[in-house]
């Protein structure tokens, strides 16, 4: 059972540090709160912070190519998320359940974009996405 609650801990910090870096993370922030706050009342203020400050930490990692510091972020949930399954084994379910919530759709191109357009007027055709396919600007030759 030790090493399916550890695996389970692993799968759901991956999720938890990979939601930190998307669009929908004040969502999935206040669904992680929630789960963490269910066994220690009183303390969402307090977990909330924690989140944030660890997600504040890997945008600047990551910004920074710094995989050490985003690693470190990822065990610290890790071991968080083991402890919460250690106490209390009826969380797995849960945590397993948050988990499916928080996974993308199948559908949904993963990864992600960042698009900088400085430098004044751009007299030009500017598009900014995530994914485009068979796209024709102006006259096709």
């Amino acid at each position: 059972m030790e090493a399916e609650l550890t695996s389970l801990a692993v799968a759901g910090a991956t999720a938890l540090v990979t939601q930190m870096v998307t669009d929908g993370w004040e969502q999935a922030r206040d669904r992680i709160v929630t789960f963490f706050t269910q066994r220690r009342d009183g303390e969402g203020e307090v977990v909330q912070a924690e989140l944030e400050e660890s997600r504040a930490e890997l945008v600047a990692a990551r910004d920074a190519d710094d995989e050490e510091t985003a690693a470190d972020v990822h065990d610290e949930w890790r071991l968080r998320l083991r402890r919460v399954l250690r106490a209390d084994p009826s969380a797995a379910a849960e945590l397993q359940a948050l988990m499916n919530e928080l996974r993308p759709p199948d559908d949904v191109p993963k990864g992600t974009v960042h698009n900088t357009v400085s430098g004044g007027v751009q007299h030009g055709t500017v598009i900014q996405a995530h994914t485009i396919g068979d796209l024709t600007i102006g006259e096709s030759r």
